[in-house]
């Protein structure tokens, strides 16, 4: 019997089970027959809790070598992950437990008094998972019960089609929504990834994303186990863990707020780099800026891409050959993408601003328990509609130049923030900047750049140097200055947070 994602991706690691997996900073390793064992125990202990094949495992806990085995336990018994922000409160707890209906709710020795309510409503058993700290101590409840638990097991059966994973999106235009996730979806985007950035047993990803979110758990995890390499498994980004293991490191995955935090380091140059074979970004789009500096320290090229929750990684920048500043590169193999009109759906001739639309075996299958919304978001011939506006330009490098949902229309006329936020970016004393859209009187609605700036900066002589960079209907009618831009914990710009709290600026 095979189970489609997990013996996909332990497929290099069974062939040398005492390779190292992973190394933490507790001085603890795991081996790929460690995975191979935790797995099995935590399956075990899944199934004799009850879960059956198709019931879904509903995790909020912090980040641990245990809970990355808890995933490949779920999928290894036949479940479906759905793994949850670690900020998420009760409230937003309580929705995503009724919405899913899991079987099992694992979450933080130390909110199981706040959340047990709220699982009991929905009919979950509630099982905690905290970070191993010791021999002597408990790690929770499923972890005491994984260490008394069967170190092999008969693997589930699952199918390419079969349901591995749920994550819910952000929601920032309404209730967030369960992205179905089959085995197929996340073998083929690994598979895809270990090829395209040329991924072997040989190369030592430092890991400091969380595993609650795509990029860390699948882009991530999934990328390297499937090349049977190994990780430095960190509890989260810090600069001084960083360096401490950069040196035996090859690769290293980010979001552009870790670069430009490594950018802020001394410590960051030529010589404590050169080893490095591979430095990505991707959550959030990277800076040219960025992109540049980094290079002029470093002498890499940081490769970017460009993935979402429902399609797992789209395209890439190359491996072997000129990684563009500012785009995310070309469509992964098996991977078709377009840009269309939004009204009419027709694709684009090369450089003219549209929607992107993918389709490929990375694309989900749909919304959980919500079937208008998923008709509404796939074309009739399969493409599946991101709702991020992008260009393709001669060359074939796909740019990404906002949210749907971000398009500015004032005065009739559509403002792609991008384009208004590269020109403002460039101008002296500018660290970074958004560009949103906020109701107008006259206009509908009033184009606003909220700016973080370096130096104390006018509002007046920012827009005075922009009179000769934008067209007029493009300027900013106002300039907001902030300490920092409000970001997720991926590092995305929360438009919508800027949008609320500028509501009334022309009111």
């Amino acid at each position: 019997m095979t189970n489609h994602l997990f013996d996909g991706l332990l497929a290099k690691g069974r062939k040398a089970p005492e390779r190292r997996f992973a190394l933490m900073p507790d001085g603890r390793t795991y081996s790929y027959r460690d995975v191979e064992e935790v797995s099995a125990r935590f399956a075990s202990t899944l199934v004799a809790l009850g879960l059956k094949p198709g019931d879904r495992v509903a995790v909020q806990v912090e980040k641990s070598i245990e809970a990355l085995m808890l995933y490949l336990g779920t999928v290894r018994a036949g479940g479906v992950f759905l793994p949850l922000n670690t900020a998420y409160t009760p409230a937003e707890i309580d929705y995503f437990l009724t919405d899913a209906t899991p079987a099992i709710f694992v979450c933080d020795p130390k909110k199981r008094e706040a959340l047990a309510p709220i699982a009991e409503k929905a009919g979950a058993v509630i099982e905690t998972l905290g970070v191993w700290t010791s021999p002597d101590a408990s790690a929770g409840s499923l972890s005491d019960k994984t260490l008394g638990a069967d170190a092999t097991f008969s693997t589930i059966e699952r199918s390419a089609v079969d349901l591995a994973a749920i994550l819910y999106t952000s929601g920032t235009t309404g209730r967030s929504k369960g992205a179905m996730l089959s085995h197929e979806n996340l073998l083929s985007n690994a598979e895809v990834l270990e090829e395209t950035w040329g991924f072997t047993q040989d190369d030592v990803l430092l890991h400091a994303l969380p595993i609650f979110h795509t990029h860390g758990l699948f882009v991530a995890s999934n990328t390297v186990t499937i090349a049977g390499g190994s990780m430095i498994f960190l509890p989260k980004f810090d600069p001084d863990t960083v360096f401490q293991y950069l040196p035996q490191a090859t690769s290293m995955m980010g979001v552009p707020t870790f670069y430009t935090r490594l950018l802020a380091d001394e410590r960051l140059n030529r010589e404590t780099t050169a080893h490095m074979r591979l430095f990505t970004s991707g959550s959030a789009p990277l800076l040219a800026e960025t992109h540049r500096a980094f290079e002029a320290r470093t002498g890499q090229r940081i490769l970017e891409r460009y993935g979402m929750t429902e399609t797992n990684m789209n395209t890439s920048n190359p491996l072997e050959g000129e990684r563009r500043a500012g785009t995310v590169g070309f469509p992964l193999k098996g991977c078709e993408l377009r840009i269309v009109d939004e009204k009419s759906g027709e694709r684009l001739p090369t450089g003219e601003i549209g929607v992107i639309e993918v389709k490929g075996p990375n694309v989900f299958s749909g919304y959980w328990k919500m079937p208008e919304k998923t008709k509404a978001e796939f074309r009739e011939d399969g493409y599946f509609i991101t709702g991020d506006l992008g260009l393709i330009d001669e060359d074939g490098y796909v740019t990404i130049v906002g949210r749907g949902k971000d398009l500015v229309i004032t005065g009739g006329y559509n403002v792609y923030p991008k384009e208004v936020e590269l020109a403002i970016d460039e101008l002296p004393g500018v660290v970074e900047s958004a560009v949103i859209g906020v109701p107008h009187p006259d206009f509908g609605e009033g184009v606003v750049g909220v700016v973080v700036a370096k130096e104390m900066l006018e509002e007046k002589a920012l827009l005075d140097q922009l009179k000769d960079r934008l067209a007029k209907f493009k300027q900013p009618k106002r300039i907001v200055f902030v300490d920092e831009l409000p970001r997720n914990t991926m590092g995305k710009v929360q438009k919508n947070v800027l949008r609320e709290e500028n509501a009334k600026l022309f009111a």
